[in-house]
């Protein structure tokens, strides 16, 4: 069983520097996938409302018999239950379908800025840790305005910022942002979509370490200092995913993937996405 490192959160709680995404993975995958990932050693279940499958990763949770302080659970405030009240409500909710007594990690998908509701939704966000059903909070998707905002207006800092990130799409400024405030970063999307995959930089380290262009990339996020969370329905995925921890990409060859940064993202701009 592979053993995973944690990453400090500024709340002095830690999370896996690498889990799961159940992101588009169906209700009838969900469970497999889960108890399948706990038992090669995977701790951090990455989930959300709006993925629609809270209550089968909760069967796969309770199918995997691992004791549930070994696991880092998080959820996600879905652009529709924004707000004070409301985010109340959509943690209650999310415990209720996932059958929990606490999440370890609640996010704000994402900041819909012109809704200008992220703030209040940030302190009742706070207020359920305070109560005892969040042991640490945090953001998705948010630009540095957006976390100056809620830092300012309530004092309270986010542990992590979790955005896309992939091989043309790096974000340097966005993760030395989250660095200098003390907000872990972690990735989404990490593949990319594989859109990088043959890429010279990454075929040379494949060719010399005999890793797949996923392992190498996924190496590469944890040499970064994020944290990383692909998905995968597929048992030996799963597996090969994990195994990444038995070699190292040299300074010269970060350096070569940082230059396939484009820029180019595989989903929306966080400053102007609204969809509920």
């Amino acid at each position: 069983m592979t053993k995973i490192a944690n990453i400090p959160f500024n709340d002095g709680h830690n999370i896996p520097q690498i889990g799961i995404g159940v992101w588009q993975i169906s209700d009838a995958d969900v469970p497999a996938v889960v108890s399948t990932a706990t038992a090669l050693g995977c701790r951090l279940i990455d989930g959300a409302f709006i993925y629609g499958n809270e209550a089968s990763m909760g069967e796969g949770i309770r199918q995997s018999n691992v004791p549930r302080d070994e696991l880092f659970i998080t959820s996600k405030v879905w652009n529709s239950e924004q707000g004070y009240d409301k985010t109340r409500r959509a943690i209650e909710g999310s415990l209720k379908r996932i059958g929990l007594d606490y999440l370890d990690m609640a996010l704000i998908h994402w900041p819909c800025p012109s809704k200008d509701q992220y703030v209040e939704t940030w302190k009742a966000m706070i207020a359920a840790q305070n109560d005892g059903l969040v042991k640490s909070i945090g953001v998705s998707n948010f630009e540095v305005a957006h976390l100056d905002r809620i830092i300012d207006e309530t004092g309270a800092y986010p542990v992590l910022n979790q955005i896309e990130v992939n091989p043309r799409l790096q974000q340097a400024e966005m993760r030395a942002a989250n660095k200098e405030r003390g907000i872990v970063t972690q990735s989404w999307t990490p593949l990319g979509g594989g859109a990088s995959f043959d890429a010279p930089a990454i075929q040379s380290v494949c060719a010399r370490t005999k890793k797949t262009p996923v392992q190498v990339i996924l190496r590469w996020h944890l040499q970064l200092g994020v944290s990383v969370i692909p998905r995968s329905t597929e048992p030996q995925h799963l597996k090969d995913n994990l195994d990444v921890f038995n070699f190292e990409l040299s300074a010269e060859e970060m350096t070569a993937i940082e230059s396939l940064d484009e820029g180019v993202r595989c989903g929306p701009d966080p400053m102007i996405f609204e969809d509920e």
